[in-house]
């Protein structure tokens, strides 16, 4: 079930998806095409929101599920989610339809025998939309493949303008419905009861702050007969917000109370807030006395490292794309540094999986299944092998090549 899971996923999919024809691009039932609005009509195509502050943002909670959610900056908050026992965690980064590394990886793992049992499993976009599977077992991973290998574009969203956005993700809104199962549900209530952790982030645009999920406990209420109903579909929400990269899609909008008010809060891509998650920031700047409470980490990131050389062309998308990809690379870096560095601090074992630079496998467009089936395939080659992880972040790349003479984009 990937979606976009980066900035630079996004733009560069609003750039192909302009040009698609044929098959590629599903509409929605019964749904005419609608002339661009302009912007007068666009300011009032939405009803105004119900006003709010930032106080009453700040202790803003789901009705009937207070244990649903916390800041990801706040540390006490954090500490009292975790598990009582450190153990081993799984951290899953953005990455879009590269999400189908991490995909084999984890397949990859379960066929040689070597998957933990995650005590913490952490996900942010296409990472938040495999963390259930991931979290909910081996059992899974033939679901978790065809989440991967068996879609196209037209499965997470449709080319027009919403208004908020240049795409529309009904199509991945109704993808997730079918993919979290009241079964899956209850599986990832079961491993909650038994004290593991599945976290999802996303960021409220509103306060400019990232959310976590405390997706284990919203699983648990979906049993309840009273508010079943509310959190199955408040998982499915979360999920759909986590992949909702700004602009590109549309934001969601999520019904919270704080202070007595009911209000709704603008939620987007928890990449906008860090590429992965693994603890609150001041966790790990190693300036206090907090240390990052696991036993090991594994950080599985599903997008290239590599700076990708192309002659921009001068149009808005293709230097969105270029621009945004730039800097989500060099964010996942920064972050990898830091996190190799707090866990050294913390005396927890460091373990990351990185796509092969050498893989350069062509791509037809967005979500393209062949594409991401060979990207699935060398991400299980690499999990059922000895060294499905480093132990350091990945060296920087050296310069590029100055002889003319050499091959060139």
């Amino acid at each position: 079930m990937p979606a976009p899971g980066s900035l630079a996923a996004a733009t560069a999919q609003v750039q192909s998806a302009r040009h698609q024809v044929g098959p590629r691009v599903k509409k929605a039932p019964n749904k005419a095409p609608i002339a661009a609005p302009s912007p007068a009509a666009q300011q009032s195509k939405f009803p105004p929101r119900a006003p709010f502050t930032t106080a009453d943002d700040a202790v803003a909670a789901i009705p009937g599920m207070p244990d649903a959610r916390f800041w990801a900056d706040s540390v006490s908050d954090f500490e009292k989610a975790l598990p009582a026992q450190p153990g081993p965690w799984l951290i899953l980064s953005t990455g879009g339809a590269d999400g189908a590394f991490g995909a084999g990886l984890l397949n990859g793992l379960s066929a040689a025998g070597n998957r933990p049992d995650y005590s913490v499993v952490t996900g942010v976009s296409t990472g938040a939309l495999m963390a259930p599977f991931a979290f909910a077992g081996p059992k899974y991973d033939e679901a978790l493949k065809d989440a991967y290998t068996k879609i196209t574009s037209a499965d997470i969203f449709e080319v027009g303008s919403t208004g908020e956005s240049f795409l529309d993700s009904w199509p991945l809104k109704d993808l997730i419905a079918k993919q979290i199962t009241p079964q899956l549900l209850a599986d990832i209530a079961a491993g909650y009861q038994a004290g593991r952790r599945l976290f999802v982030v996303t960021t409220d645009l509103d306060a400019e702050r990232s959310v976590v999920w405390n997706m284990g406990a919203i699983a648990a209420h979906a049993s309840d007969k009273t508010d079943g109903a509310a959190a199955l579909n408040l998982f499915r929400t979360v999920l759909l917000a986590s992949g909702s990269i700004p602009g590109a899609f549309p934001p969601v909008l999520i019904d919270v109370e704080g202070n007595g008010k009911r209000f709704a809060e603008m939620h987007v891509d928890g990449g906008v807030g860090g590429q992965f998650f693994v603890a609150p920031p001041a966790m790990l700047a190693g300036t206090g006395a907090d240390r990052i409470p696991a036993s090991q980490l594994y950080i599985v990131v599903n997008s290239a490292l590599q700076p990708d050389f192309a002659v921009v062309d001068r149009s808005t998308p293709a230097i969105l794309a270029q621009a945004v990809g730039m800097a989500v690379k060099v964010d996942l870096r920064l972050m990898l540094d830091r996190t190799f560095i707090a866990a050294k601090n913390s005396g927890v074992g460091f373990n990351v999986a990185t796509i092969p630079a050498d893989f350069h496998a062509p791509s037809r467009g967005p979500f393209d299944p062949k594409y991401m089936q060979a990207l699935f395939d060398v991400g299980y080659a690499q999990g059922k092998s000895a060294a499905a992880f480093a132990n350091a972040p990945p060296p920087y790349p050296a310069p590029p090549a100055t002889d003319p003479n050499s091959d060139a984009k």
